[in-house]
């Protein structure tokens, strides 16, 4: 009874004219947004992810490629759907980039090989591309080149001011989007195994805590992207820090003032879902576990609202976690409060599309431990949450295309 419950309230959210265009979609593989859902052939999307920023890297040495491999294949025996990784790597030990418009041969074949293997494994990718922090380069590097350019730059956040600056970036853009792909034969803007691009890893401009400078960047860099490539989403990165424009949620901030600001960032029209990361850990390390549980739960809730009615957007969470310094009880409780959030908007026909763990590991990956890794393989109370999640989201999904079906039928 509580089954047949789920089927119909799924069936009155969403009208039959959504499946009417589904010849248009169907089988192409390019994931989309319609409303405040995710869409994939024509029918409501949901993912359960990961994050595994070590893949371009490990996949650069051929004889690591085996590790990649098995850690798609744990994922997809999980039923894990998307995963989010690093499409960068400037200057510093083993770049993608060593130098503006200058590439790694060998770097960029590993990032060749990842999104071959997300292809098999029926995997989809969100590529970041390019970081705020210091760790493989990110702005920090960029404005390096610039000064060693003869630019004077007075601050690591002139990345988002700087035209010099700007244009190194835009060129690596350019870069990662038409390269083509060595072992698939299809350009990247061309390949639906990427769902998403990602403008940067979470974007923060402390100098401005206004928030027009990061406003002003994402605006103009979404307008390039997608004069670029139209046929993949696009996300700013964000970690959903609210500002000026809702001061009253502003107040759910954690002590962060970053020049970010959800709403308004997320409103540019080339901003096709909003994202939000998750850590309450790090973010309110000094409270106790039953206070940080209680601030995710407002947190998430909060995002899911404003996704739904202030931005009209989908929203997933692109990074969450729980160190195992705690215990696994601890951070399975992290878990399910992320899972349930996100099933309940589903089932709802709410914004909520996803969430993303950081950070999947496999064998032989221990140098990537962060507290934060979690090995698949291992038979665990974590692994089998996952799991759990990613049936119920699938289940969810067979509703409306049975429906989608049901409708084209009659």
């Amino acid at each position: 009874m509580k089954n047949f419950a789920l089927v119909f309230l799924l069936a009155t959210l969403v009208p039959k004219e959504c499946f009417d265009i589904v010849f248009a979609e169907a089988g192409d593989g390019f994931v989309r947004t319609r409303g405040v859902h995710f869409m994939l052939n024509g029918y409501p999307f949901y993912a359960n992810g990961f994050n595994a920023y070590w893949l371009m890297y490990t996949a650069s040495d051929p004889s690591q490629r085996f590790k990649v491999s098995n850690a798609f294949q744990e994922a997809a025996t999980h039923g894990l759907t998307v995963a989010r990784t690093w499409a960068f790597s400037d200057a510093g030990y083993r770049p993608l980039q060593y130098s503006p418009g200058f590439y790694n041969e060998q770097m960029f074949t590993g990032l060749d090989f990842v999104v071959s293997e997300a292809r098999k494994y029926g995997i989809k990718l969100i590529l970041s591309l390019v970081n705020n922090y210091e760790n493989f380069g990110g702005k920090k590097q960029y404005v390096n080149w610039a000064r060693s350019h003869g630019q004077y730059l007075s601050s690591d956040d002139d990345f988002f001011r700087s035209h010099v600056v700007k244009g190194y970036y835009m060129n690596h853009v350019r870069t990662v989007l038409t390269r083509y792909n060595r072992f698939t034969g299809i350009h990247y803007k061309d390949d639906p195994t990427i769902m998403a691009w990602e403008l940067m890893n979470e974007p923060r401009c402390t100098s401005d805590p206004s928030g027009r400078t990061i406003q002003a960047w994402i605006t103009e860099m979404a307008s390039f992207v997608k004069s670029i490539d139209r046929k993949h989403l696009l996300e700013a990165g964000l970690e959903g820090f609210y500002g000026q424009s809702s001061p009253q949620r502003k107040r759910m901030n954690p002590g962060f003032n970053i020049g970010t600001d959800f709403i308004a960032n997320n409103r540019v029209p080339g901003i096709d879902f909003a994202t939000v990361h998750c850590y309450p850990d790090q973010w309110l390390s000094d409270s106790n576990e039953q206070y940080q549980l209680w601030f995710l739960n407002n947190w998430l809730s909060a995002h899911l609202i404003d996704a739904q009615y202030a931005i009209r957007k989908p929203v997933m969470v692109t990074e969450f976690g729980k160190s195992l310094k705690g215990s696994a009880y601890e951070r399975d409780k992290v878990f399910n409060s992320v899972y349930y959030k996100i099933y309940a908007s589903a089932k709802s026909g709410g914004a909520g599309g996803g969430a993303m763990f950081w950070q999947l590991l496999t064998e032989g990956l221990e140098s990537f431990q962060d507290g934060y890794g979690i090995i698949l393989g291992h038979s665990s109370s974590t692994a089998n949450l996952i799991a759990r999640q990613s049936r119920k989201l699938y289940l969810i999904r067979k509703i409306f295309i049975n429906r989608g079906f049901s409708a084209r039928n009659n």
